[in-house]
């Protein structure tokens, strides 16, 4: 296994995948909103690439990591991908998709994955009819992630993700449709039907109002916002335990191991955990479970750090705090509504009954202001080689 790579920040799986994750305004927990915009890309860093650094529990694991903010909403795009793939996306070692546990095949009943390209984003967990609860981080030990609520307990944390390509017959017969699809009209490659290129929806980043080019930066005169402060709890503390109770007091300086290297410090544990609701179909997978590979072309561990563990593992400074959702409506600057007429995949009861994070760390007081219609745009329907990403055992 393995076939990871990371090229800038994204994310390749296989020979057909691409994800990145992408910075988002969060949504309120109550109502059903339109898609927030895409503010540029978590930066991804590979974890083997900070030995000295990173958790003592890492290197097992593998993967790659990126910067969140407590509270900080994210989404998956999959613009770029070029090839069909079955993708298996993990919050926990729970599946996004269908709410069970994380396992190694692909399932129908429920169906477990999402078909690449025809699903564009992924913006949250598969809670409702039309409808996904947006991905928000929170700290391991409330009880408050998906993984948390689903299973009881909060061991795994992070992001998982898993790759199948289409098996050797369905795939050749699909690259002869492509052949034929495209013959006559110049093309010779580029990305097939049904893909939105980075940049789209909310897409590689808003190349608008300050935001270009797939980077993060604040729009002229918008203010920025940090999160609320909230004392995390010590990593592997009881699902359920009281918010606030403290983690541990962080040590002056680096400590150094007895050969002269800094000793790794425990990394504050992330996962994500559900907030607002948006509109947006999960497809469902309309070709034969048999056209899929029986084996994974890729896989790899996500793991999320709070900003100062950034700091400490790759010397980096991480990203600003999130933009204020406010001060972005209020400018004029867009929101988006995605339209597309294909099968939505029933919602799963698992994660239908998973509730918004705002409970365990406190209501949502940032001020809102809904999006004017004409805020709300509607949307439709050659790389070079980057560095692999070491997988491991999680």
């Amino acid at each position: 296994m393995g076939g990871v790579r990371v090229e800038g920040n994204a994310l390749l799986l296989g020979e057909g995948a691409q994800v990145r994750f992408m910075r988002t305004l969060r949504l309120p927990e109550t109502g059903t909103h339109n898609l927030p915009p895409g503010l540029g890309e978590f930066p991804l860093r590979r974890a083997e690439d900070y030995p000295d650094t990173v958790p003592a529990d890492w290197p097992a694991k593998g993967g790659v990591m990126l910067p969140v903010y407590l509270r900080e909403a994210m989404w998956l795009s999959f613009g770029g991908t070029r090839e069909p793939t079955a993708l298996q996306v993990g919050v926990g070692k729970v599946c996004a998709v269908s709410g069970e546990r994380w396992t190694g095949a692909l399932g129908r009943r429920p169906q477990n994955y999402l078909v690449l390209p025809r699903q564009p984003w992924l913006d949250g967990i598969n809670s409702g009819t039309g409808t996904v609860r947006q991905f928000v981080a929170v700290p391991l030990g409330l009880g408050a992630t998906v993984e948390g609520q689903v299973t009881g307990e909060e061991t795994a944390g992070g992001v998982q993700l898993q790759a199948f390509p289409l098996g050797a017959k369905a795939l050749e017969r699909w690259r002869e449709e492509e052949r034929a699809r495209t013959a006559g009209t110049g093309r010779t490659g580029g990305v097939p039907y049904g893909i939105l290129p980075p940049g789209s929806h909310p897409g590689g980043g808003f190349a608008g109002g300050g935001y270009a080019g797939g980077g993060f930066g604040a729009p002229p005169a918008m203010p920025m916002a940090m999160p609320a402060p909230m004392a995390a709890p010590a990593p592997g503390g009881p699902v359920g335990g009281p918010p606030g109770a403290a983690a541990p007091a962080a040590a002056a300086g680096p400590l150094r191991r007895s050969g002269g290297g800094p000793v790794p410090q425990a990394a504050p544990a992330m996962g994500l955990g559900a907030g607002g609701s948006m509109r947006q179909e999960v497809y469902r997978d309309d070709r034969k479970a048999k056209d899929w590979a029986a084996e994974p072309a890729a896989r790899v561990f996500v793991h999320l750090v709070t900003p100062p563990a950034w700091r400490r593992i790759t010397g980096e400074e991480p990203p600003p705090s999130p933009v204020d959702r406010a001060a972005y409506t209020k400018a004029g600057l867009p929101w988006f509504d995605y339209y597309d007429d294909a099968d939505d995949l029933a919602p799963s009861d698992t994660l239908g009954g998973v509730r918004p994070v705002g409970e365990w760390l406190g209501a949502d007081e940032a001020p809102w202001a809904e999006p004017a219609p004409g805020q709300v745009a509607p949307l439709g329907n050659g790389p070079r080689p980057g560095k692999p990403v070491q997988d491991g055992d999680w």
